[in-house]
């Protein structure tokens, strides 16, 4: 019923489609076909001008934080080691699907190779996963800084977040490797039309003609083992904070330690809360609306990557400082 739809809706794009005579002899497709927004095509110019505001955002705010940080020597400690790792996989997250998405809306380039399909799944969950982990890094780095500030620079040294940063690596990476081979392993005799902006990893496998129940477990695993783990560490981290935040001494101070964790929080419960939703709602949202399962899907690989710069960067004194210094420097 679906895929009837799917046809009658997207006529012109049936040339690419497979006929039912032909498909049992159609296992692995040369190209799929990205719809974009089902049933918001009338909007696509409309909804790209905001995404595309959104990523020069992404991009400006990202490459900022990196470029000031790079430049100015006093930066160079572990929050902001940490906060230049979260803008490197902010950039690669977005710019993993960004661009194509755009160009689907504005040039009608709707087709993507098998492979190159395969690629962008396998990178924009592997630096999804990889967002989670620096979330739980910069988490337990403001845990030291604030509850035993003492031991801070001599138990968050170079090499040790160095090795938390290879650490954060190695575990999307390992993690996501079996969505891209279990995907190609699948025979697609179905339809290669992807109700989708990009190739995120149940679309994919949800136009395979066999059983995906590994697929979707696994997927499922990955969801709620790096959920689960990371939103806990997370949570005891920020629990130690406020608590160590109510036993400062003057109201001024816990107020301001108290807005900054809040913001915190509030961008990771973005982060977390879209990629959830939209991880279930694949498997239990039968009833949610195609078009606004797909508006979330992006936002939640866009917003957070277009937040975390003024969040974590400009709200932060030390690079606001070093930003307004070198605005005021090339206006003279």
């Amino acid at each position: 019923m679906q895929e009837t739809l799917f046809r009658l809706r997207v006529g012109h794009l049936l040339p690419y489609s497979m006929s039912d005579s032909n498909t049992t002899d159609f296992t692995n497709p040369s190209t799929f076909i990205l719809l974009g927004i089902p049933g918001l095509e009338a909007a696509h110019v409309w909804i790209s001008i905001l995404f595309c505001a959104m990523f020069a955002i992404i991009i400006l705010g990202n490459f900022t934080i990196l470029f000031i940080v790079k430049r100015e020597p006093s930066l160079h400690r572990p929050m902001f080691y940490f906060l230049c790792m979260l803008a490197i996989t902010d950039l690669v997250l977005s710019t993993s699907i960004a661009p194509k998405t755009l160009s689907n809306f504005w040039f009608n380039s709707r087709e993507i190779n098998f492979s190159a399909c395969l690629t962008q799944m396998y990178f924009l969950h592997c630096f999804a996963v990889m967002e989670s982990g620096i979330f739980v890094a910069m988490a337990f780095d403001r845990y030291v800084a604030i509850c035993d500030p003492l031991r801070h620079f001599t138990t968050l040294t170079n090499p040790v977040v160095a090795k938390i940063g290879l650490g954060v690596l190695l575990r999307g990476s390992m993690l996501v490797l079996p969505y891209p081979f279990l995907a190609r392993r699948w025979p697609y005799c179905r339809t290669n039309i992807i109700p989708h902006t990009h190739c995120e990893h149940m679309a994919v496998v949800k136009l395979a003609c066999t059983d995906i129940h590994v697929s979707n477990y696994y997927g499922l695993f990955v969801v709620f083992y790096v959920l689960g783990l990371d939103v806990f560490f997370i949570a005891v981290s920020y629990i130690q904070i406020l608590r160590a935040i109510f036993s400062l001494p003057t109201k001024d101070s816990r107020f301001k330690t108290f807005e900054t964790c809040g913001s915190h929080i509030c961008a990771i419960s973005t982060f977390y809360l879209s990629a959830l939703f939209s991880s279930l709602t694949y498997r239990f949202g039968q009833n949610v609306s195609l078009y606004f399962h797909v508006l979330m899907a992006n936002m939640y690989l866009l917003v957070p990557p277009m937040i975390n710069p003024i969040i974590y960067g400009v709200r932060t004194r030390q690079i606001r400082d070093r930003l307004l210094r070198l605005v005021t420097h090339r206006g003279m």
